[in-house]
């Protein structure tokens, strides 16, 4: 087995239907894969896989997704990378994540004590979109953190407890969950920057109510973004009013960005954005109460009903789990 610098797994879930990015990604795992050992897990087409098998095979292990239950193709790929893993630490990054190798080594090392590890994402490059969600990145950094693009967990932990649900779209919060509920830690690590390449305006385009629909996963904040829009109309009978709303939420923004070393990374204008993706969620919002109705969000060809599983739930039903970790712990200390 080949010696890598950073003892860890990556695994890179991956769906493609065009090549356009293919060049700047085959760059970008060439210098990956002299760190680490690098896993992509492909469910693009046939033609595409096996032109990614020729670029990426000598550098990487590029393996179809396994079958798992469940809608979320991504949550496949993730499982059958974390099962093939061949170390207990794991990072999963989506094909957007660009790491640097000191980066990549802090994430890791904060995983010593930790089982699960939430870093912070930052847009390499800023058009107007990836501005308007790094709006998005700042409130959320102003209440708590924000839910990157990328996670790094400990193996074990993850298939003790049987894997995690594959039928939510909001997979990244539905594996913290699961992580917490059989006793796992984990370390919001908001000082810890990794690159992200914006998306196209089109891809962004198509995620605005499916971002919104994630907000189903966390009820408190979905209740709030859907006050917003009533709100505003009421605001604008009364411009001051409006305005200091405006005010406000932008003083929101600015506090996350000031949390944790953002004001290093985040350009001065970003908060400025908020007042705008405010807006854009007070109506997004309400069409994903729609698409709720409808039976669930689009995804892929498919329906998804389940934003996340609730954390309630999830510790009442990985409950036995827990209790067999903490008995292990026990012994080990006596």
């Amino acid at each position: 087995m080949i010696q890598h610098p950073i003892d860890a797994d990556y695994v890179l879930p991956l769906r493609w239907t065009d090549d356009r990015a293919v060049d700047e990604l085959t760059d970008y795992l060439g210098e990956l894969a002299s760190w680490v050992h690098v896993l992509v897990v492909d469910g693009s087409p046939a033609a595409l896989y096996a032109e990614h098998d020729r670029r990426w095979g000598s550098m990487v292990t590029h393996v179809r997704p396994e079958p798992w239950p469940g809608r979320n193709g991504k949550v496949a790929g993730v499982m059958t990378g974390v099962r093939r893993a061949t170390h207990d630490v794991v990072v999963i990054a989506d094909d957007d994540v660009r790491y640097d190798s000191q980066t990549l080594a802090t994430v890791v090392a904060r995983l010593r004590s930790a089982d699960v590890v939430r870093p912070q994402n930052a847009f390499a490059s800023l058009p107007w979109h990836a501005r308007l969600d790094t709006a998005r990145s700042l409130l959320n950094r102003s209440f708590g953190s924000d839910y990157p693009g990328t996670l790094a967990v400990r193996r074990d932990i993850l298939l003790g407890a049987g894997g995690y649900d594959g039928d939510v779209l909001f997979e990244n919060l539905e594996l913290l969950r699961t992580v917490r509920a059989v006793g796992g830690a984990e370390v919001c690590a908001d000082d810890v920057f990794v690159a992200r390449t914006p998306p196209s305006t089109g891809h962004f385009l198509r995620q605005r109510v499916r971002q919104a629909y994630d907000d189903f996963a966390q009820p408190g904040r979905l209740l709030a973004e859907l006050t917003l829009l009533p709100a505003a109309l009421a605001l604008s009978r009364t411009p001051r009013g409006l305005v200091t709303a405006l005010l406000g939420i932008v003083a929101l923004a600015e506090v996350g960005r000031r949390r944790h070393g953002g004001i290093d990374v985040f350009p001065p204008s970003s908060a400025l954005w908020a007042p705008v993706w405010v807006a854009e969620r007070a109506v997004c919002v309400w069409i994903a109460l729609g698409a709720r109705a409808r039976g669930g969000v689009r995804y892929h060809g498919t329906r998804i009903r389940r934003a996340a599983t609730p954390q309630a739930v999830l510790d009442s039903r990985l409950a036995p789990v827990r209790a067999g970790r903490e008995a292990t712990s026990i012994r080990l200390h006596e």
